[in-house]
């Protein structure tokens, strides 16, 4: 007998959450690149959004002005995923992570697509004469190849080599960290979590009040580590949570918080779409940096316990799809976006048409940019990312093998 969609819905409220792939962050993590994504084009368009439903008018562009701020949520995620195995392990005990295996897999995982980036804009600079000096050029390649560049000026400010992989410095340093940050929060996460916040509060306050110019301080890896000890709690609060009977109470109760985590969050990016001046919105940032670890990580571990229908939101082929892109997504879109600006690829009667205001040449922008980073995300993704981490991770195994043999 065919069940009955309220049967299915009682059903799927009194099924437990995975502790192993949390389909609802394939929605979170889409979200936060598209809308990532949507404030670099906007840079490019111009295109205010908005929208009149039933005579009321409606405007995104809190939403789109602020929308740097969600490499916050890319973080926190980050920061969640990598940990739970180990939010596992606290539970269940076990065999600890292997470190080693750790870093191949992290490396396998970005290292050649942030290279094939890399290497196609340096190659780029070099041929149209980008570099004003060998210095520069020296400093660029070397401190990208490091993951270094967030600490020059030149080499973050000033870098020809793509303008979003900032993050994936902080990723990789992070990275270095993380084995040793893991094993402190399985034995003592409370002390280890206050620990975290204490040296990210302690470095945002230095800098807050002791730097002028806080340009190459406000996205250094030390103002972000409350965000990745918020994702790795939510990591473990989720384990906890999926261990135990859900209900349909609760499911309703987790739903209903989702959404007010999403009206808060809108409230966190109008305030910051106020902020004026550089040093002004840097510092907007730091400051409202703890609300955004805060609500990300309430809102990873809600979604993930909510009501079916909201957890379809986030968890269908579209936004895995869009999730699976998302790192190639995120290194070239706001590259693609600068690039069809300057081909003048959509025509317009304006030299300028986003400063002119150009509406239909705005749309047809912005649309023009979205399709095709995601047309070049999938086209790298899964022709060039995903082939070579399983070719790498056959070698790797390999070499394990033999060694312990």
């Amino acid at each position: 007998m065919q069940m009955t969609p309220w049967r299915r819905w009682v059903q799927d409220a009194r099924t437990a959450a995975s502790d192993r792939y949390v389909d609802t962050c394939d929605g979170l993590r889409a979200i936060a690149v598209l809308i990532i994504g949507w404030f670099h084009i906007w840079q490019q368009s111009w295109l205010y959004p908005e929208l009149t439903i039933f005579g009321h008018y409606i405007s995104f562009d809190p939403l789109v002005r602020s929308g740097y701020i969600f490499v916050d949520a890319l973080i926190l995620i980050s920061g969640f995923c990598l940990y739970l195995p180990w939010a596992r392990l606290r539970l269940d005990g076990g065999a600890r992570p292997d470190t080693l295996d750790f870093y191949a897999r992290r490396l396998m995982r970005i290292h050649p697509s942030y290279l094939l980036c890399v290497g196609i804009m340096f190659v780029l600079a070099c041929v149209t004469g980008a570099y004003g000096s060998a210095a520069h050029l020296r400093l660029d390649l070397f401190s990208h190849l490091t993951y270094t560049h967030t600490f020059f000026y030149g080499a973050y400010y000033n870098t020809h080599l793509g303008g979003s992989l900032w993050t994936l410095a902080i990723e990789m340093q992070f990275y270095l960290l993380f084995p040793l940050l893991a094993r402190a929060f399985t034995r003592r996460p409370v002390l280890t979590f206050a620990g975290m916040c204490a040296l990210a509060f302690a470095f945002r306050t230095w800098v807050q009040g002791n730097v002028m110019d806080t340009s190459m301080y406000f996205n250094q890896l030390p103002a972000y580590l409350d965000v990745y000890a918020c994702g790795m709690a939510a990591a473990l609060i989720h384990v906890r949570l999926s261990r135990c009977k859900p209900g349909v109470v609760s499911r309703l109760l987790c739903t209903v918080l989702t959404l007010v985590l999403v009206m808060q969050l809108w409230e966190v990016c109008k305030g910051q779409s106020a902020s004026t001046g550089t040093n002004g919105i840097q510092l907007g940032q730091m400051a409202r940096r703890p609300v955004m670890g805060l609500l990300c990580g309430a809102l990873v571990v809600t979604s993930a316990q909510s009501g079916l229908v909201l957890r379809r939101l986030l968890a269908n082929p579209l936004t895995r799809f869009i999730s699976a892109i998302s790192l190639q997504f995120y290194i070239w879109h706001q590259t693609l976006a600068v690039w069809f600006l300057q081909a003048r690829i959509i025509p317009s009667e304006f030299e300028n048409p986003n400063y002119a205001g150009d509406h239909p040449w705005q749309v047809a922008f912005t649309a023009l940019c979205f399709l095709g980073a995601i047309a070049v995300s999938a086209l790298l993704t899964y022709g060039f990312e995903r082939p070579i981490a399983r070719a790498l991770q056959r070698a790797w195994n390999a070499a394990r093998a033999r060694h312990k043999t």
